[in-house]
């Protein structure tokens, strides 16, 4: 990540390079796996439905606004996926019989609306799925004492002033170990989640 002032949606949108590309396929390719089994795609369907997912998602993001709305990506995103399950399903409408279409068209109703449970359980699980993938991919940009303090305060709750004894370090260096960390996952994050409800 050479520039970490900028969000990853807009290094995608600004170069023309294949890292940042990669990084959005390696931060959404575990959650789309986990909604398209929910979808009862086979899994032998489902890496080729998830490149068609990102194969949208990479065709039309130029062309995406954010303006500003929580949760616009995210619900962009969960469009597409609805309409590429939809497209494997009518082509294979042999398989869905009887109550088996109407479940289907039903949990599809849902996920599309957004006040409905399942809408917010997509809300929810992406949030927490990018955050998680964002972690990772963030880590090794820092030194061990610097991730290990941001890890210990902020993900597990642990005190400055502990964490400063274990570590050998002042708690304003925690303090400023922690401001780092979160300042660059907010670069990462933005526009991909809610980050100021989680950072």
């Amino acid at each position: 990540m050479q520039n970490t002032s900028l969000s990853l949606l807009d290094r995608i949108r600004q170069t023309d390079g294949s890292d940042p590309w990669s990084e959005l396929v390696e931060l959404y390719s575990p959650m789309l796996s986990v909604w398209l089994r929910k979808f009862d795609v086979p899994v032998t369907d489902i890496d080729d439905l998830k490149q068609e997912v990102m194969t949208a998602v990479v065709t039309d993001l130029r062309n995406f606004e954010h303006n500003g709305r929580t949760g616009a990506f995210r619900s962009w995103l969960k469009t597409i996926l609805i309409h590429r399950l939809r497209n494997y399903w009518r082509t294979r409408k042999r398989h869905l019989f009887g109550d088996g279409a109407s479940d289907f068209e039903q949990r599809i109703a849902q996920l599309n609306d957004p006040n409905s449970e399942l809408s917010r359980v997509w809300d929810i699980q992406h949030d927490e799925f990018v955050l998680r993938q964002l972690l990772q991919l963030a880590e090794p940009h820092f030194e061990a004492t610097t991730w290990t303090a941001f890890r210990r305060v902020t993900l597990d709750g642990d005190s400055p002033a502990e964490v400063s004894a274990d570590l050998g370090i002042s708690t304003n260096a925690i303090f400023i170990a922690k401001s780092r960390v979160l300042s660059h996952l907010r670069h990462l994050a933005d526009g991909l989640i809610a980050s100021s409800s989680v950072f």
